[in-house]
């Protein structure tokens, strides 16, 4: 028999066994789950369990990706503050973070479409993060710079690299070159580095490790 996991009571039990709805595969979130959760009578319930489920991933992510992590996180957030001031009745919130949910496995779908794997689009989304650089550059323009930075970042990473001011001065002056090699926005530049070092350090030890 299926059932959904829900926290109550800081406790995560199975709530929905009588329901009907199958185990959900967490990592998906497919549509005809999502479309169950909808469906549930007990809205206070569905709401805490598709928020905790939601709230998982996403932490999942930005620890391997710190812009999309955060922008999933902020838009949560969001969607738990305006329920919890009673803004939203239950069956909306509910609406609002199924949307979240299709938003952010589409998100998980990028990678694909741009032929990056999970480490390079989280460098590419550093660099997409400012909306300009993508109309002036283009989305193949990101996807070469994310791949040169990858594979620069890939080449410089230590074991100790965040502890030594000496090899993050030297990376941060490699990133702005190739930047602005590749004409990135000028006025845009200094945040993209700064991203684009924060997401070096969630994959360096990783990488380090492998040379």
């Amino acid at each position: 028999m299926g059932y959904y996991k829900a926290i109550v009571s800081d406790r995560i039990v199975d709530i929905f066994e009588a329901a009907g709805v199958n185990k959900p595969d967490i990592s998906v979130l497919s549509d005809r789950f999502l479309i169950e959760v909808k469906g549930l009578k007990q809205k206070n319930l569905a709401f805490e369990a598709l928020k905790k489920l939601l709230n998982d991933e996403i932490r999942v992510t930005m620890k391997k990706n710190i812009v999309t992590g955060k922008s999933f996180m902020e838009m949560l957030d969001k969607t738990i503050k305006r329920y919890t001031n009673r803004n939203i009745e239950a069956a909306e919130a509910i609406e609002e973070l199924i949307q979240l949910a299709k938003k952010f496995k589409e998100e998980q779908e990028k990678g694909k479409e741009l032929g990056l794997n999970e480490a390079e689009v989280a460098f590419y989304d550093a660099l997409a993060e400012n909306e300009s650089a993508v109309e002036v550059l283009g989305n193949e323009m990101l996807r070469d710079i994310a791949l040169e930075l990858v594979g620069m970042i890939r080449k410089s990473v230590r074991i100790d690299w965040t502890m030594r001011e000496s090899i993050q001065a030297e990376l941060r002056l490699k990133i702005k070159k190739i930047l602005r090699r590749h004409g990135y926005p000028p006025d845009k530049q200094k945040r993209a580095t700064e991203l684009v070092l924060q997401q070096a350090h969630l994959v360096a030890e990783d990488w380090a490790e492998k040379k």
